[in-house]
């Protein structure tokens, strides 16, 4: 399902509770036409711009039309007056989208084959989401060479509360004594390993040190964790990481760390990563946490190692396949947390969606540096 972008009021709010936060002041050298609060918000959530003016690209040249899908109304205004003289064409669904796409040069909120078929002058997608694997391997977006941004990092803070939630829910066994509350029954039995844990003084493997994995790290750290990691990009961390290996080192670490915690993207590198093998080199007795994607996990053997007792439990906010089956072995597994692919739901999902959106539109039609650009070849 597609997001529908709702935000309204509390848009300016919102952005005003980043100032007021220590969000950094606007940098001095910022468009007088954008928002001192919007610029706050892409320096507190450290997004990066491209390296040249969108100008630069072949082939771009002012839009006259642009796509819009799943907006709501009242937002309709503020979307238009980030893009003054150009056409909004808006869409409630794919099938309308793919229909209004012929006249298109860029479009907010769907990246499909048949849409992209259907629209031959489109020449920028902006994600609603972080996750583009779909998009980047339809091969007109590497033959067109059509600019990708998505919403990266819009979603790390709540996504590592997410993940910070399902670690503690685990080490202090809610996941065992709500089921038991829900039946009536006062158990002051512990629940595996036979104790309740505390986070502090353990360790932490955070897989894919980006915009996600770096708000666990931060926050992780900030309980009395040990943090590790591994990076594709290189070694380099913030300072609250004791250790950035490399992909090769990933086995190796899992061996040291009581937490597993995958926020990589979805590449062919991550796809089936966690498999039998990374599992028997786990730490035994280790609680895997999965807010990346369903796919990079080998579920056979992820189920296996929690029946062997390999892994002490697991919270999976994706799973392969979505919706769960409801004959998955996964669903009657006291020792798993199971949320339905939510870990990056808020209040404040949507009205900081908007914003991002909004201002790489700005951009987009005066030509300037562009939010959040996606590497089609490698996939984030």
């Amino acid at each position: 399902m597609t997001p529908i972008l709702r935000a309204g009021a509390g848009l300016v709010q919102v952005l005003s509770v980043w100032v007021c936060l220590g969000v950094p002041a606007a940098a001095a050298d910022a468009p007088a036409n954008v928002d001192p609060a919007t610029t706050a918000l892409i320096e507190r959530l450290g997004l990066v711009e491209s390296a040249t003016p969108v100008r630069d690209r072949p082939g771009w040249r002012k839009p006259e039309r642009i796509l819009v899908l799943n907006l709501a109304p009242q937002l309709a205004a503020s979307l238009q007056a980030a893009a003054p003289g150009v056409e909004l064409l808006m869409a409630k669904d794919a099938a309308e989208a793919a229909a209004l796409a012929k006249d298109a040069d860029a479009v907010l909120g769907l990246c499909s084959p048949e849409l992209l078929a259907a629209g031959p002058n489109i020449r920028w997608i902006q994600s609603y989401s972080a996750g583009v694997e779909r998009c980047v391997a339809i091969p007109a977006m590497r033959d067109r060479d059509i600019l990708l941004t998505n919403m990266q990092r819009v979603a790390g803070p709540v996504m590592a509360e997410h993940v910070i939630a399902m670690m503690l829910a685990y080490a202090r066994g809610l996941h065992f004594f709500i089921p038991e509350r829900m039946a009536g029954r006062w158990t002051q039995e512990m629940p595996p390993p036979g104790q309740l844990l505390t986070i502090e003084g353990k360790t932490v493997l955070v897989v894919g040190l980006g915009g996600i994995g770096i708000e666990v790290a931060k926050r992780s750290h900030a309980l009395g964790m040990r943090v590790i990691a591994t990076r594709a990009s290189g070694r380099e961390g913030p300072a609250f990481v004791s250790y950035v290996g490399l992909p090769d080192e990933l086995h190796k670490l899992a061996g040291e760390a009581d937490f597993i915690v995958n926020t990589a993207p979805l590449t062919p590198a991550t796809t089936g990563l966690f498999d039998a093998k990374f599992f028997a080199a786990a730490k035994s007795g280790a609680f895997f946490v999965n807010v990346g994607r369903g796919k990079s996990v080998v579920q056979p053997d992820l189920i296996a190692a929690l029946r062997s007792g390999r892994l002490a439990g697991a919270g999976l906010d994706v799973t392969d396949p979505e919706p769960l089956p409801a004959d998955s072995p996964l669903w009657q597994m006291q020792n798993v947390i199971l949320t339905p692919h939510i870990s990056a739901g808020s209040e404040l999902g949507d009205e900081l969606r908007f914003a991002i959106g909004i201002e790489n539109l700005r951009r987009y039609v005066a030509g300037e540096k562009m939010l959040s650009v996606v590497d089609v070849a490698r996939g984030y």
